[in-house]
């Protein structure tokens, strides 16, 4: 029987892209390596991390003041930074065996190009990055960032997301979840139908918005504001989760983290900035923070109450999030048994 684990299940070690200069952070290359730099520092409080990069020299010495024993490098061409959604989703199974799930990326929803980021996970596997039964699943666009596991069977998504019409239009809702459910080992999807952050070019990512912590628990993003612009549908999304069970059929834990303060690119356009976009490890919680004291503190604080078993690290994000992404969207975990 299939499972697809939950995030802070059986560490091994975490995956970053690392940015340069081909990338679309090459006109604020200082400042964004500057917090890959603070996130790599974070992580490896606790565990491995693994990088690609098309020039591994670069990160190899931007991070040399850093134990290399727990950085594993490999060169490997890219388009792109974002982990999240072109990293390999793994599933095992009873036998203890681990599959390697390699989706199609489609640039989310071919808004960007793909066409290097796509093969990474082959290149991990031919390169002994990674190891374990390779299923290939390029005939399904699936994003790492668009679903959320309990470990036990249940996964959260949006249907914003995963029914665009540039991702698998050419399916319905019930083969979609049917291919979910044999490919990922389900028994049951709760769908998201409410909540959006302005400036978010994924359609709705789940992690960005809604996320499912131990003990049966969702961590969501939510505003009393009523003059901003998500108040409606945040309202709406929060009674939608009220509404959805665990697959024992209880009511989840809802523990609600604030926005922060609207953040705008040179424009005055509204940048997706969320508390939620946060990585799970086994003792640890990463989380992005934007320069913003007292939203910064409260969520902290929240996020403590959340995971009271876990430190709590924070990393200024504000860099990621002028490309409309954060820490979630930058890192893959990848369990210790594939490595």
């Amino acid at each position: 029987m299939l499972r697809l684990p939950a995030e802070w299940e059986s560490f091994g070690a975490v995956l970053l892209s690392w940015p340069h200069k081909d990338s679309d952070w090459n006109y604020m290359l200082d400042e964004v390596t500057k917090c890959y730099i603070n996130i790599v520092e974070a992580i490896t409080t606790e565990t491995n991390v693994i990088i690609i990069a098309p020039d591994i020299e670069i990160p190899q010495k931007q991070l040399s003041h850093i134990n290399q024993s727990l950085i594993s490098f490999y060169e490997i061409p890219t388009n792109d930074t974002w982990a999240r959604d072109f990293g390999v989703i793994t599933t095992c199974n009873d036998n203890g065996n681990f599959i390697l799930n390699d989706f199609q990326f489609n640039g989310w929803g071919l808004k960007f190009a793909s066409n290097k980021d796509n093969l990474i996970t082959r290149y991990m596997i031919k390169q002994k990055a990674i190891n374990g039964t390779y299923n290939n699943c390029m005939g399904f666009t699936l994003e790492g960032g668009s679903i959320e596991s309990d470990g036990k069977g249940l996964l959260l998504t949006t249907s914003e997301c995963l029914l665009s019409p540039n991702r698998n239009g050419d399916l319905s809702k019930e083969e979609i979840e049917q291919t979910l459910i044999s490919t990922l080992g389900l028994k049951k999807i709760l769908w998201l139908d409410h909540g959006f952050l302005e400036g978010d070019d994924t359609d709705s990512h789940i992690d960005t918005l809604a996320r499912i912590a131990p003990n049966d628990t969702i961590v969501y993003v939510g505003t009393n504001d009523e003059t901003d612009i998500h108040y409606s549908t945040l309202q709406s999304m929060k009674q939608q989760l009220m509404q959805f069970t665990t697959i024992e059929g209880n009511s989840f834990n809802l523990i609600e983290l604030p926005l922060p303060d609207p953040i705008y690119d040179e424009d005055g356009n509204r940048l997706p900035a969320t508390y939620a976009n946060f990585l799970i490890m086994d003792k640890s919680v990463i989380m992005p923070i934007y320069a913003q004291h007292h939203k910064d503190l409260l969520a902290t604080q929240i996020m403590q109450i959340a995971f009271p078993n876990h430190k709590i690290i924070t990393v200024d994000c504000n860099a990621l999030i002028k490309q409309h992404g954060s820490l979630h969207c930058v890192t893959m975990q990848l369990p210790k048994e594939i490595l």
